[in-house]
């Protein structure tokens, strides 16, 4: 595998992770294209009303999450790269019906939730089992560099994803950029099958070639088990679940203030958090050399704490201009922030699991957050609805400068645990 020399050479990380950032690369351009589409959907070819939006949105996540419980224990002891590919064919399958039953006059809402569920299962399979497969297929000294260019590629995504999108519905209706979604990911799996190579099928510690894979009730919490024992995880877990969420929450608040009494036009709306995502980045790509200087953990912990210190500034939003240019630096120095921490807590966090329990400890991670951040939307649309949105988005804001405490300000690092046997496949 090829390396940078000099200072400024771009390090490379050979064919095989570029067929795995492409095929990443593919299907988060995908999602974003689609960004909202069931919500359109719902509105305009439905027209569902806003109690049904509601419930499109925070019961695709929760029992998506529910759903994916098992998912992680079940592809631990499996190869990974075949439940990627799976659950990318799973998610082809899922969003190409929507547009097939829209054809035949077909499409009802029972179906896009259903279709919400499987994808946010899906989702959070894909993403496990990907974190185990990142692990095995970089050098540890190179995972910082892989996740930077994750993150850089989310945001690349985000900037690009929903104004073509837009042009699309605008031009087709909502249910071409589902259709383009589904394609993305069947161009996914192509990618993660042309990775090659062979790879190693995980055994079991402790058991034969016929218990490798078998699902054990202990298995289900096994995540949660490692990351609540783990003094260096443990904070992490419960600072970055409640933070993610707290943000979440407030985003539709923020839309219902601007585009209500504020009286902000929608292409102002779209502006105020398309423009904002360069910060994003910016920020992957300054990930590695703040690393490189003031090492991993001043740099986990002096982001974890900037990226909590900016959204009480959005309850002072106000109409005009200077509301727009508000929300616009709110949210620009945010996203920066959160683009510094994500690719450096993502590699810690793979350093710090086992191989043999990434894709539990992974699964555990973002059921957990799925789930927190569907409660948590509910909770604040009620906090919303007796209190009026600035309120609450003021009140997230404040409890997200209470964050940092949960950073994890004392240096515990348990002893690195032996990886687990392995055969080879057959």
């Amino acid at each position: 595998m090829g390396e940078g020399t000099g200072t400024g050479a771009r390090r490379t990380l050979g064919r095989r992770f570029g067929w795995l950032w492409a095929a990443y690369a593919v299907s988060t351009f995908g999602s974003w294209l689609a960004f909202d589409a069931f919500a359109l959907i719902a509105v305009l070819v439905l027209h569902a009303g806003s109690a049904q939006v509601s419930l499109l949105a925070a019961a695709g996540l929760a029992v998506g999450a529910v759903v994916a419980v098992p998912l992680g224990p079940w592809m631990e002891f499996r190869r990974k790269r075949p439940v990627m590919i799976g659950t990318d064919l799973v998610r082809f399958a899922a969003l190409a019906s929507v547009p097939a039953a829209y054809a035949f006059g077909a499409l009802g809402f029972g179906q896009l939730l259903v279709v919400s569920v499987v994808v946010a299962a899906a989702d959070i399979a894909f993403g496990a089992a990907s974190g185990a497969c990142l692990k095995h297929l970089v050098p540890p000294g190179d995972l910082l560099v892989a996740n930077s260019r994750f993150e850089s590629t989310t945001w690349t995504a985000t900037v690009l994803g929903p104004p073509a999108g837009g042009l699309m519905v605008g031009a087709f209706g909502p249910v071409v950029t589902v259709a383009a979604d589904a394609v993305s990911y069947l161009l996914s799996a192509a990618g993660i099958r042309a990775i090659g190579g062979s790879e190693k099928r995980p055994v079991r510690p402790g058991h034969g070639e016929e218990g490798r894979t078998r699902l054990r009730a202990a298995d289900l919490a096994e995540g949660w088990r490692f990351v609540l024992r783990h003094p260096a995880l443990r904070p992490l877990f419960f600072n970055t679940v409640l933070v993610n969420s707290l943000i979440m929450a407030s985003s539709p608040l923020l839309a219902v203030l601007m585009l209500g009494p504020l009286g902000f036009a929608p292409w102002q709306y779209g502006l105020a958090f398309a423009v904002p995502c360069l910060g994003g980045l910016v920020g992957s790509r300054l990930a590695r050399r703040l690393v490189a200087r003031f090492g991993q953990r001043g740099v986990l912990l002096g982001s974890g704490v900037l990226r909590a210190c900016w959204s009480v500034g959005l309850a002072f939003v106000r109409p005009g201009v200077a509301g727009l240019a508000l929300v616009m630096g709110v949210e620009v120095v945010l996203i920066a922030c959160c683009a510094v921490f994500n690719p450096v807590f993502a590699t810690h966090r793979l350093e710090q699991t086992p191989s043999d329990r990434v894709a539990r400890v992974l699964s555990a991670w973002s059921v957990t957050g799925k789930a927190a951040t569907a409660a948590m939307t509910g909770l604040w649309g009620l906090l919303a609805a007796l209190a009026g949105p600035r309120t609450a988005i003021g009140v997230a804001g404040l409890l997200l400068l209470a964050t940092p405490l949960l950073l994890p300000w004392r240096e515990r690092t348990p002893e690195a645990e032996p990886l687990p046997a392995v055969a080879d496949a057959v």
